[in-house]
């Protein structure tokens, strides 16, 4: 079974600092961790992986070079593949801008690897961003079913 798991790199926001003037995030030496919600996706993932031999977990993320620690721990923890997607021109991309962007990444995996998921897994919601949409908006822009807010997982081959 191919398993793909969306990922983001975010700032660790038990250290959060605001500016006083704008009420903006100052991200500047800001340690990153992976989001918290993409972490039970990857650990939901590789408990599947773990009941279907030959199955394969895939990790992928949209963000900046730095965001490739974010995918090595995720390797640590059992994930087979990482992919990261990157480029100047993505920062500050709204929701739909990154949906977009994820779900053309992932059909061109499918496309040149000759691999098509059975099952996408993305976290509730970034904590640097709170919207909840782009796991939703991925499912719509590749014409998959999804669910959201599941709290238990039993998948039949």
């Amino acid at each position: 079974m191919e398993l793909l798991v969306c990922i983001k790199q975010v700032p660790d926001t038990s250290e959060i600092k605001l500016d006083p003037e704008t009420n903006n995030l100052i991200r500047t030496g800001l340690p990153s961790i992976v989001n918290p919600d993409d972490m039970h996706a990857l650990e939901a993932a590789l408990t599947v992986k773990d009941q279907y031999e030959g199955s394969r977990v895939t990790v992928l993320s949209m963000g900046p070079p730095q965001a490739e620690e974010a995918l090595r721990q995720c390797l640590s923890l059992g994930a087979d593949d990482a992919v990261l997607v990157t480029d100047r021109a993505f920062g500050g991309a709204d929701t739909l801008a990154t949906s977009y962007t994820i779900a053309s990444a992932i059909r061109h995996i499918q496309r040149t690897m000759n691999r098509q998921f059975q099952i996408i897994f993305c976290g509730k919601q970034a904590i640097d961003g709170d919207t909840a949409q782009v796991g939703p908006q991925i499912a719509e822009e590749l014409g998959m079913a999804q669910a959201t807010y599941a709290c238990e997982l039993s998948v039949d081959q």
